[in-house]
């Protein structure tokens, strides 16, 4: 089933890019949603659709899972599950930046088992299936085999680096570098650019259910902060943290976090 499902992410994704870059960033049509939550564009809005119905279409037995589709409790009773960011990093897309991203996946039974990360702008395109390896742009990928956390290179926001997240009082020693598309940053490091990422405040899983597949298959681990494997197509969508990369230096800042 993977490999039947992940051409059809791959020929979503390639027509989501199209429709969002019809649009210009700036200029585009937003609106901010309730309780801070962010803002939405036309763009974000006019992919959702797009991908909807492109993939309901050929999957009419799948669940679904978006940031743009209003939730309701119907997914929980399929096997399979799309799960769905029509635009990872918004607030990118409206600057005009290029590092936004679409992140689509399939659930089945809590696991991922097909994924895409699409950067049209960048012309990139990251995409896994359960038990058949990670590419980039059709060339295998692999996580950094890096040991030693002092020498490596992480994702994380400014906040996670305050002492009062850490055990020892203080954040260990690593290079801090940062990307505002979480599933971007999955992507990166599944290709081996930087050695992890991390993330401590709940996260969507749309935001993270691609990327987080990409890294496995790509060699690498996704827990929550906890250290606890992820599992997707929860009733309450959200996932406590992700920290995510190679092996060594994700269990490394597992055991550092307080």
């Amino acid at each position: 089933m993977p490999a039947r499902d992940l051409p059809l992410l791959i020929d979503a994704a390639r027509i989501a890019g199209r429709v969002a870059t019809s649009y210009a960033g700036p200029t585009a049509r937003r609106w901010d949603k309730a309780d801070g939550a962010g803002p939405v564009t036309e763009a974000d809005l006019a992919v959702n659709a797009q991908l909807c119905s492109t993939l309901r279409l050929a999957r009419p037995d799948y669940g679904w899972l978006s940031e743009e589709t209003e939730d309701n409790a119907d997914r929980l009773s399929r096997d399979r599950v799309f799960i769905i960011d029509p635009i990872d990093g918004t607030r990118s897309f409206l600057e005009g930046s290029d590092t936004w991203a679409h992140s689509i996946a399939i659930a089945e039974q809590g696991e991922i088992t097909a994924a895409v990360v699409y950067l049209p702008l960048r012309n990139k395109l990251y995409a896994a299936a359960k038990g058949m390896g990670a590419t980039c742009n059709g060339v295998p990928i692999a996580a950094s085999g890096q040991t030693q956390l002092a020498q490596s290179s992480v994702l994380v926001a400014k906040p996670a680096m305050q002492g009062d997240v850490w055990k020892a009082g203080a954040c260990p020693a690593f290079k801090r570098s940062f990307r505002p598309s979480l599933a971007y940053r999955l992507a990166l490091v599944a290709e081996g650019r930087f050695e992890a990422m991390l993330t401590l405040r709940k996260s969507w899983e749309w935001d993270i259910a691609a990327g987080a597949l990409i890294v496995a298959e790509a060699g690498g681990i996704a827990h929550d902060r906890t250290g606890i494997a992820l599992r997707f197509n929860n009733p309450d969508p959200r996932l406590n943290g992700v920290v995510a990369g190679a092996a060594s230096i994700s269990t490394a800042l597992i055991d550092a976090l307080a």
